[in-house]
């Protein structure tokens, strides 16, 4: 059993930057990724990183903006969001792929998931 809890949202200015945290328990030998989720949408991709955190996936709307890491001695995954826009608002799910050590980029590719963290992005 894996569980995920997420920590380090909430309300910034365009242009500004938060950092996401997602805690695991459990087995910890699995690729890991975020997705959001606004309003009336669907859950989304947004980055992946693989066990080794030597291979990293992102969406093409956060690319160049967001950085995803790992610290396998802390369970730990994060997420750097810097440049923020409005349109990045959205609740922000930290997921665990434990059937797979490589970074993937569908939602049901993933079998874990943490509760969510709201991120609000205000212009």
């Amino acid at each position: 059993q894996v569980q995920l809890v997420e920590s380090g949202g909430g309300l910034v200015q365009a242009g500004g930057s938060l950092r996401l945290s997602c805690a695991a328990s459990g087995r910890t030998r699995y690729a890991m990724g975020w997705f959001r989720q606004a309003p009336g949408t669907e859950r989304e991709f947004v980055a992946a990183i693989s066990w080794t955190g030597g291979s990293k996936s992102y969406a093409d709307s956060v690319k160049g903006r967001f950085t995803i890491s790992r610290d396998n001695a802390k369970n730990t995954v994060y997420l750097q969001m810097n440049s923020l826009k409005p349109e990045d608002t959205a609740v922000y799910y930290c997921a665990a792929d434990t059937t797979s050590s490589y970074s993937r980029r569908r939602v049901d590719d993933y079998n874990y998931w943490g509760q969510g963290t709201q991120v609000t992005v205000s212009s």
